[in-house]
């Protein structure tokens, strides 16, 4: 039984009276998206869905985070998408926060809840649907597949966090771990998703500096995360775009556990051209 909070509470604007203070910020190494900017004015629709709108978070930028795109997808009862990808490379994963929907992938039916977790191989034929009477939100992360000569693509996965035990980090008495829903040695993959949980007042207990970008929503909790040079308080509905080499850690104060899903490529020599 998953009893996992995924945060999901998006849309709606801010009364006239809000004041214009914000922590949102965007940076040469980082960018921190509050969930309060998240509004009905800054929705985007997509060609070939209905009845859905979605939030970009990330977008490929040049001289910043190059390697993927996020959205957060809302579809409406009776929505969806019989041709939701445009681009034949564009490989992806879903992972739903609210309601219930229908992957059908290479002609296979899967039935998604809050909590499931799809990789959809390049190059896939899929189509979505809501077939529920509430409105579904899910994460949509696409990248551009890299090849590998030699290299068999990787399959489709379809799984729930429920069917994934929290891994701990290694001296951590367990107050650390990472949801893994892909196996980090089989490099096949080139991207990998994961659910990163921190008990209170756990900590990521040095500067992680490295050459995977990264982007990190915030399921559920609050945090103190050290981005570059700067501390900035974060909490469930605010995303955290990463760029290579930007230097980061955390401290997971309370009262209730801190946790996020985080976006990394992963498995790929470095492009030198």
């Amino acid at each position: 039984m998953n009893n996992n909070d995924y945060y999901s509470k998006l849309g709606g604007l801010p009364p006239q009276t809000e004041l214009l203070s914000s922590k949102a910020v965007f940076t040469t190494a980082y960018a921190v998206i509050p969930r309060s900017v998240m509004t009905d004015i800054v929705t985007s629709v997509l060609p070939h869905w209905t009845g859905t709108r979605a939030w970009v978070l990330s977008r490929p930028l040049s001289g910043f985070s190059e390697t993927f795109s996020q959205y957060v997808m809302e579809v409406q009862p009776g929505g969806g998408s019989d041709r939701p990808e445009p681009e034949k490379r564009a490989e992806a994963v879903l992972f739903v926060v609210e309601g219930e929907m229908i992957v059908e992938l290479d002609g296979n039916s899967h039935a998604l809840r809050a909590g499931s977790f799809a990789y959809l191989p390049a190059g896939s034929v899929w189509r979505l649907k809501n077939g529920g009477s509430t409105a579904a939100k899910f994460h949509w992360i696409r990248k551009a597949f890299q090849e590998v000569e030699g290299l068999e693509p990787p399959p489709a996965i379809v799984t729930h966090e429920d069917q994934h035990p929290i891994s701990a980090m290694p001296d951590t008495d367990g107050r650390w771990g990472t949801t893994r829903f892909i196996d980090p040695a089989d490099v096949r993959y080139d991207m990998h998703v994961n659910i990163v949980t921190l008990e209170p007042g756990a900590v990521i207990p040095f500067m992680e500096t490295h050459v995977m970008e990264h982007g990190l929503y915030v399921l559920e909790g609050k945090a103190v995360y050290r981005l570059n040079k700067d501390w900035v308080e974060v909490e469930a509905g605010d995303f955290m775009w990463l760029r290579s080499f930007c230097p980061q850690a955390c401290y997971a104060g309370g009262p209730g556990r801190f946790r996020y899903l985080l976006y990394k490529d992963v498995n790929r020599h470095m492009t030198l051209w």
